[in-house]
């Protein structure tokens, strides 16, 4: 047995012709009988024979007295590594998305107008406006529903308003419930099914005190699960708070900082009646200024028969406000509140005009 180590071929044992090293390398049978025409006498012999019966071709190719030189295969060349950490490229533009209501003097809302209507202002610097829509797209939107021992009367047209307020809705959007006397709760979880928010309001009843602050910061929690961009509550309440643990002041720093619209539908007593509590005295005013902060509006109601016709009204207010979108010009993350302006370009031929918005956002920290 005759052994022949090259680069490429470990060991060719010639007796049982075994070649090892070479597995995926299929050899000539050229190549073959050149192996065997170094090692071994009788190989010679049969490499000859075998010759003499190839044709003349094969035979001038290669002389028997010619010497063989065996070339090991050159190694493939490796591809350059390259750094396996990469690089990280971060580019980031904040885009701040400001929902607009236009109205007339009547308070009926005002479609139909272009971008070139609306100049808008961050921080008393004007911005440039780079997205404009006025389309109906879905929303996601939380019922805080008043269910306290003050509301027993109401009620009833109450869950009327709330009927109404379905009815302006879009298959895409979607909802959820929270009702709340002495302390809030979820009843129905995001779903876009309103038969199943009525159907949970048929049964309720009026009882205990009034945690309304509490019933907002518990839905605003229940937001952050939204599906769509656009966000809103509507509040349906007698105003005033008496039992819940949150403040006024921490309620009106949460808003600020959540991109929620909050509309609310406040039932108050008459004029000569109120203000019996300083719980009920300070309810239109708390339900007032959790709206305006946020670019949606509040409705007072003295007459509970308007309720139905004042919800219908707030759906369809959602279904007609103009979005601006702008990349601000301070980019800073340093966390402040930036104070939004949105000044309208009055049409010609319109009657003065008065624009709803979000008025301000915390800038973002990281």
């Amino acid at each position: 047995m005759i052994h022949m180590r090259t680069r490429n071929l470990s060991r060719i044992f010639v007796s049982g012709v075994r070649l090892e090293g070479c597995r995926r390398q299929r050899l000539s049978s050229t190549c073959a009988v050149l192996l065997c025409l170094t090692f071994s006498p009788l190989a010679l012999s049969q490499a000859q024979k075998g010759a003499n019966d190839t044709p003349q071709s094969a035979k001038s190719s290669v002389a028997p007295d010619t010497p063989v030189n065996i070339e090991s295969r050159k190694p493939v060349t490796d591809t350059p590594k390259t750094d396996s950490r990469g690089y990280d490229i971060r580019v980031e533009k904040q885009l701040v998305l400001i929902n607009v209501t236009v109205t007339d003097p009547l308070n009926r809302f005002v479609t139909g107008l272009e971008k070139q209507h609306f100049r808008l202002f961050e921080d008393k610097v004007e911005q440039s406006i780079t997205q404009f829509s006025s389309e109906d797209a879905p929303i996601s939107i939380g019922l805080v529903f008043d269910t306290s021992g003050s509301m027993g009367p109401k009620l009833q047209k109450s869950r009327q308003a709330a009927a109404e307020f379905f009815k302006t809705a879009n298959p895409a959007d979607e909802f959820f419930l929270v009702q709340f006397n002495d302390r809030p709760e979820l009843t129905v979880p995001f779903t876009t099914d309103t038969d199943k928010v009525q159907s949970t309001l048929t049964f309720t009843q009026s009882k205990g005190r009034t945690a309304l602050l509490d019933s907002v910061y518990l839905a605003m929690h229940e937001m952050k699960k939204a599906r769509n961009p656009r966000k809103a509550l509507l509040i349906i309440s007698d105003g005033g708070d008496n039992s819940s643990r949150y403040t006024e002041t921490e309620i009106k720093n949460a808003v600020r900082e959540a991109d929620v619209q909050i509309f609310a539908i406040g039932i108050f007593e008459s004029l000569s009646s109120r203000g019996r509590t300083p719980e009920e005295a300070a309810g239109p005013g708390l339900l007032n200024e959790l709206a305006e902060q946020t670019g949606g509006r509040e409705y007072a109601v003295e007459n509970i028969a308007e309720l139905p016709d004042i919800a219908a009204k707030i759906g369809i207010e959602l279904r007609n406000e103009y979005i601006l979108g702008y990349t601000p010009k301070n980019q800073e993350r340093d966390g402040k509140y930036r104070r939004v302006q949105v000044k309208l370009n009055q049409p010609r031929g319109l009657p003065p005009l008065k624009a709803y918005f979000r008025l301000g956002y915390y800038a973002p920290t990281n």
